[in-house]
């Protein structure tokens, strides 16, 4: 029999089509008077669109990937100077990574409307980057309190960008099967989300404005969050975190060293293998992680996303250097040699 610990985040979630349409009434169940909306500059149409009735107290565009500590601290005095009681962030895992920090130390709700697959709105994680180093840690108070899944709002979401934040939840869902604090309810939840997501992204990259997959992959984005909301990470977000204070794109390094990552895991790993491989559909995790992203159209190789082979030694010396749980020993050797199929896009064998 096995022992486990389990505990439920309290999140509310609004999913469904034409769900945004709710967003003024949550926000009034909020309590909130003065909203900070958060956004990339390319969202400022979409803010403009979903924001109507809002009472608005400013607006912070600025949001970059890998929440820089300037632009971070930058986006909390323009709160404190406009005196916010809640932030909404419309976007992806890099804005709502921008309200995390802002209620690190505020303590303001925050209220995310994801238009990616990320899955950041689920978590308590936050990261900061500075100096080519990104720091994360977990704390309750930067969890949203509300998240509005619309899946129109992933209509015009370019098919690359869908399929490489697609696979960055698929990662979520992969290391909470074997994550050493895991549990009987994450596990179905990454097992299912694994096999809508996998189901999906294809799906989308043939049709970019099919609704129903934009659901689905939706769906299973939200599942994905979910799982690593409670269980702990282990060397693949590890070696990502890595990667992204290197200032390679979050998704798209997920995406690419996940199958890496699964093949230096498989043998210390094969019960959750075997749930991932039920979900995909085909046999050897790995293998079928890889081949499904050679669908999707996205880079393959950490070198086309610019890691530049000298840095290698060094990813692997930071990722190795502090001890972590992970289910095969984290060691320098294979660990390097992990990150120089992945910056080749070798396919795993």
């Amino acid at each position: 029999m096995r022992a486990f610990v389990y505990n439920g985040l309290p999140s509310r979630v609004v999913f469904g089509p034409g769900a945004v349409a709710q967003l003024p009434a949550e926000v009034a169940r909020l309590g909130a008077k003065r909203v900070l909306l958060l956004s990339t500059p390319g969202r400022a149409g979409m803010v403009a669109a979903v924001s109507k009735n809002l009472p608005i107290a400013g607006v912070f565009d600025k949001v970059v990937m890998h929440t820089p500590l300037e632009a971070a601290n930058e986006a909390r005095e323009l709160a404190t100077k406009l005196n916010a009681d809640c932030c909404v962030t419309v976007g992806g895992g890099s804005t709502i990574g921008f309200g995390k920090v802002i209620a690190l130390t505020s303590g303001l709700p925050v209220l995310a409307v994801p238009t990616t697959y990320s899955g950041s709105e689920m978590t308590t994680i936050w990261g900061m980057s500075e100096n080519n180093t990104k720091k994360t840690g977990r704390d309750p108070k930067v969890l949203p309190r509300t998240v509005i899944y619309d899946p129109e709002l992933t209509l015009d979401l370019p098919p690359a960008v869908s399929a490489a934040s697609g696979m960055n939840a698929i990662a979520h869902c992969v290391e909470a099967l074997y994550a050493h604090d895991g549990n009987p309810i994450i596990s179905l939840m990454a097992e299912e989300g694994i096999r809508a997501l996998s189901k999906a992204l294809p799906s989308i990259i043939r049709n970019p404005k099919d609704l129903e997959s934009r659901a689905e992959a939706l769906y299973g984005a939200w599942l994905a969050g979910a799982t690593i909301s409670t269980t702990s990470v282990a060397l693949h977000h590890k070696l990502c975190h890595v990667l992204g204070g290197l200032g390679l794109p979050h998704a798209e390094t997920h995406a690419i060293v996940l199958p890496h990552a699964v093949r230096y895991n498989y043998d210390a790993a094969r019960e959750a293998m075997a749930r991932v491989e039920r979900a995909i559909g085909a046999p050897l995790a790995f293998q079928a992680i890889y081949e499904l992203e050679a669908k999707l159209a996205i880079p393959m190789k950490l070198s086309e996303i610019g890691m530049k082979a000298a840095d290698l030694e060094r990813a692997a010396r930071i990722a190795t250097e502090a001890p972590y749980p992970n289910p095969r020993k984290v060691e320098y050797a294979p660990v390097l040699e992990l990150l120089r199929n992945a910056h080749e896009g070798r396919r795993p064998s």
